[in-house]
C-alpha cells in the first residue's frame, strides 16, 4: 500500500556521500521524516531490508532531528533499533552486530554547530552518490510504502568499547592524552580509557552539542592547542583528538607535532605490510607524495582515490584493500576490522602500531621523508559556483596540455611537485594543497595555482598558501 506526501529537499544539501545542511536554512525536521520516509521505501522495495539502526551526534538539534527520521522509518513499516546518542562508527557498528540491513547516522561530523545531516550504512554495499539523489527524487514524487514497523532501544556503548579493544595488546609504560572536543566520542573514550593500559589524561570529556572549548576538527591547528598543551604539561607519548561524531583523527607527538591524516596512514601502513606483504592501501587525492612513495617502499600497492568517506569506503571494497583514508583523517581498516572509518579504533592500531615497532611515535615520525606542503587550504565559494569554477579550470589546462589527475578535481603535476584544486562536498568552500620538495619550487607552484585562481575571479594572495 502507498501514499501520496510530496516533499522537495534544498537543492544543496543532497551531497556525494550524505546529506548535509544549516538548520532551519537548507536543512528541517520536515526533512529528516521524510528522508525516514524515502529510506524506508527505497530499502525494502529495493533490497527488501527491513531492519535498520539509528543513531545521532550531540548537536543540540540532533535528537528531534532523530525523532521525526525515526517516525517516518516506521511509517513505512521499518523496524527501527534507536541506539542513541553516540559516535558515527559506533552506530555502524551496530549494523553490523544487529546484522540490520541499514544504519542512518545523525550528524553535522566537523561542521559548525548550526550544520547537521545525515550519513547512511549498509554491510554489503555504499549508499552514496546516486542512491542519495535517488532519495531525493523518491521525496519529491511523495509515493511511499505505507505500513506499520517498529521501534526499540539498545545502548550499545559497553559491547562497542569491548569490541574495539579485543585484538589491542599495549604495554602500560605509555602516557596518552585525549581530547573528544565534546563531540559525540566523548561518552566512549571515558569508558575506553578506563579498559587500557597506561596513564591516561582527558579533557573535554563530556558530550556538549554548543562545543565550549573549541570547535571539534582535528585538521585545523587551533583545535588541538588544548591537546598540546595536556601533553605537554604531563610529557605524554601521544595526544589523541575526535571530530564531532568520532570518526575524524587528529593526533600529535611527544613533541607537540601534529602528524596529519596522510602521515597517520603512512605509519599504519607498517605494521599492516610487516603481516600483509603486497596489500593494497588508499589516500585520497589531498594525499602527500610521501604516504605513496612509503606504501611502495614498505611493500604495498598504494591506490590514489576520491576524498570522501563513502567514496573511500566503496573504493575499499572495489580493490579489497585491507587500510584506506584521506588527508582529512578519515581512517578505514578491513584489516581485522569492518571497513567504516572509525577514528578510536584507529588510535588504538595507531598505538598497536608503536607498540609494535618497539619505538616512540616520535621515531617514526622523525623517519618519513619530508616535504614542503602547505596544509588543506579552504576558500569560501558558493555551493552553486563550486563545482562549475573546477570544472573550468580543468578545462583550460587540459587544453593547454598540462599534466593532471581527474580523480576528484584537478591535481596539477609537474616534476617540482604539485598542487590540488577541488570542491568540498561538505562545505561552501573550495580545498586547496600544494608541495614540493624544496621552497623555491613550492613557491612556483603556488605562483602557477594563484595565476589560475585569479583569472577565475578568486583573488587570493601568497601569504594565504601557508
Amino acid at each position: 500500500m502507498t501514499r501520496k506526501n510530496s516533499h522537495k529537499f534544498h537543492q544543496t544539501i543532497l551531497r556525494a556521500y550524505d546529506i548535509r545542511g544549516i538548520l532551519n536554512q537548507t536543512l528541517s525536521i520536515k526533512d529528516a521524516h521524510s528522508i525516514g520516509l524515502s529510506f524506508g521505501t527505497v530499502i525494502q522495495k529495493k533490497y527488501s531490508g527491513k531492519k535498520v539502526c539509528v543513531g545521532y551526534d550531540g548537536r543540540l538539534s540532533s535528537p528531534e532531528l532523530s525523532k521525526n527520521l525515526i517516525h517516518g522509518l516506521i511509517s513505512t513499516g521499518i523496524d527501527v533499533i534507536d541506539i542513541g546518542c553516540g559516535p558515527s562508527p559506533m552506530l555502524y557498528f551496530s549494523v553490523y552486530n544487529e546484522k540490520a540491513d541499514a544504519g542512518i547516522m545523525i550528524t553535522g561530523s566537523h561542521n559548525p554547530p548550526d550544520y547537521n545531516g545525515f550519513k547512511f550504512i549498509m554491510p554489503d554495499r555504499v549508499f552514496y552518490g546516486e542512491d542519495i539523489l535517488e532519495l531525493g527524487k523518491i521525496s519529491e514524487r511523495g509515493v511511499f510504502i505505507d505500513s506499520n514497523g517498529s521501534k526499540s532501544e539498545k545502548n550499545f556503548e559497553e559491547v562497542y568499547v569491548s569490541n574495539l579493544i579485543k585484538n589491542i595488546s599495549l604495554k602500560d609504560n605509555l602516557k596518552i592524552a585525549w581530547d573528544p572536543g565534546n563531540g559525540a566520542a566523548s561518552n566512549i573514550i571515558s569508558k575506553l580509557i578506563l579498559k587500557l593500559p597506561g596513564k591516561h589524561y582527558l579533557i573535554n570529556g563530556v558530550i556538549d552539542g554548543t562545543f565550549p572549548n573549541h570547535h571539534p576538527d582535528p585538521t585545523i591547528e587551533d583545535n588541538l592547542e588544548q591537546l598540546m598543551d595536556l601533553v605537554s604539561k604531563n610529557n605524554c607519548d601521544i595526544g589523541f583528538a575526535f571530530d564531532g561524531d568520532g570518526d575524524r583523527l587528529g593526533v600529535i607527538d611527544s613533541k607537540s607535532r601534529i602528524i596529519w591524516g596522510d602521515q597517520i596512514l603512512a605509519i599504519l601502513s607498517r605494521d599492516i605490510l610487516k603481516r600483509n606483504p603486497g596489500a593494497k592501501i588508499i589516500g585520497d587525492v589531498k594525499c602527500s607524495s610521501v604516504f605513496y612513495d612509503e606504501v611502495k617502499r614498505l611493500g604495498g600497492k598504494p591506490i590514489m582515490w576520491a576524498s570522501g568517506h563513502s567514496l573511500i569506503k566503496a573504493k575499499m571494497i572495489e580493490e579489497r584493500a585491507l587500510l584506506g583514508g584521506e588527508m582529512s583523517a578519515h581512517i578505514f581498516f578491513s584489516d581485522d576490522y569492518y571497513g567504516f572509518d572509525d577514528a578510536i579504533y584507529a588510535s588504538l592500531r595507531l598505538l598497536q602500531t608503536v607498540n609494535n615497532e618497539n619505538k616512540t611515535l616520535d621515531n617514526i615520525y622523525d623517519e618519513l621523508p619530508k616535504m614542503l606542503n602547505t596544509k588543506e587550504i579552504r576558500i569560501d565559494c558558493s555551493e552553486e559556483e563550486k563545482f562549475e569554477i573546477v570544472e573550468r579550470i580543468k578545462l583550460k589546462l587540459k587544453n593547454e596540455g598540462a599534466d593532471i589527475t581527474e580523480i576528484d578535481g584537478v591535481r596539477f603535476n609537474s616534476k617540482d611537485g604539485w598542487w590540488l584544486l577541488r570542491a568540498s562536498n561538505t562545505q561552501a568552500c573550495l580545498t586547496l594543497r600544494v608541495e614540493s620538495s624544496n621552497i623555491q619550487s613550492l613557491n612556483t607552484l603556488k605562483g602557477n595555482l594563484i595565476k589560475v585562481l585569479n583569472e577565475n575571479k578568486l583573488k587570493i594572495k601568497l601569504s594565504q598558501l601557508i
